[in-house]
């Protein structure tokens, strides 16, 4: 659901996620650095009156993933992401776990979670998309987490 501030609705999974990824608000890939940065900015800003976004888990990329959308992202490729999304996006996204030198991330012409260098540079093709929790989400069927199996 589009809430018309920039942000938009997931009443499923009780998500709130930024409407433009990083990459169609600044014009650029960001690394792990930049996009921890950006979500804290997005805090200081009170980006839509609130004070708590931060990086997806990979499962809540997961989630957002649907395989009967048919989004373009930058490069008129096709990403699996709700319509309510403009196209224009970034494919992958930085993830908030991280392990060591290696940070989650997930792909959205895939439906895949990987781990990838926190000392990727902004030309990785790396981009993030905040979001915050709505409420407490309903039990998802979506058991795995490789994004290689079932389906909703």
């Amino acid at each position: 659901m589009d809430n018309g501030d920039g942000t938009v609705t997931d009443t499923k999974y009780k998500l709130m996620w930024l409407k433009e990824d990083y990459y169609q608000r600044k014009g650029k890939w960001c690394s792990w650095k930049g996009a921890n940065k950006y979500v804290e900015l997005m805090n200081e800003k009170k980006f839509a009156g609130y004070t708590d976004w931060r990086l997806p888990k990979s499962q809540d990329c997961r989630n957002l993933y649907d395989h009967e959308s048919k989004n373009y992202d930058f490069n008129d490729d096709i990403v699996h992401i709700d319509y309510a999304f403009p196209e224009g996006c970034g494919f992958t996204y930085w993830c908030q776990e991280e392990s060591g030198h290696n940070a989650m991330a997930y792909n959205f012409y895939s439906d895949r979670g990987y781990q990838i260098r926190k000392t990727s540079k902004e030309d990785s093709f790396m981009s993030c998309r905040p979001v915050r929790s709505t409420g407490k989400a309903k039990a998802s069927k979506r058991v795995s987490t490789t994004g290689r199996t079932r389906r909703e």
